[in-house]
């Protein structure tokens, strides 16, 4: 869904084409799989791409390098990330609601890797549990833009 979203609002920003956006999985329970049915309602009925084609892959190491922005959407996924790391490379590796204002100015004491930061996750409830994810998706993705084009500018 963040990577539906995230198109989205990269395009509307001017930064199509200069900017990749792409999903992978901490796990490989789910490699192969489409986006789920739900997860492509809720992207559809809001007006965002439900990737028909996307398929999960799981991350490797060597997506981690640098000039990279990394967006976990639990704390669980942001502390396997930074073991994949390799040595020597320096993602940004940012948990993805540290970019809701709402949030961060709730939760300004944190690490950025506390579990208070987590996306909500979907799987195991209904449709408006897929809402709800897709609001705080929604909720922190102008501050990952204005973070890119800083990084781009930088």
């Amino acid at each position: 869904m963040a990577e539906s979203v995230l198109r989205a609002r990269l395009s509307a920003a001017g930064m199509a084409g200069r900017v990749h956006v792409d999903s992978t999985a901490v796990a490989s329970s789910e490699v192969g799989r489409p986006i789920d049915p739900r997860a492509a309602a809720v992207l559809t009925r809001h007006g965002f791409d439900p990737l028909p084609g996307h398929r999960a892959r799981q991350v490797r190491p060597d997506q981690l390098g640098q000039g990279v922005l990394v967006l976990p959407m639990t704390a669980q996924h942001a502390r396997v990330l930074h073991r994949l790391v390799p040595r020597g490379a320096d993602p940004a590796i940012r948990m993805y609601r540290t970019f809701d204002p709402g949030v961060a100015a709730g939760a300004a004491d944190l690490d950025g890797e506390s579990s208070d930061w987590d996306i909500a996750d979907p799987w195991y409830g209904g449709a408006e549990d897929f809402e709800v994810a897709l609001a705080q998706i929604s909720d922190g993705a102008e501050g990952v833009v204005e973070y890119v084009r800083a990084m781009m500018e930088s």
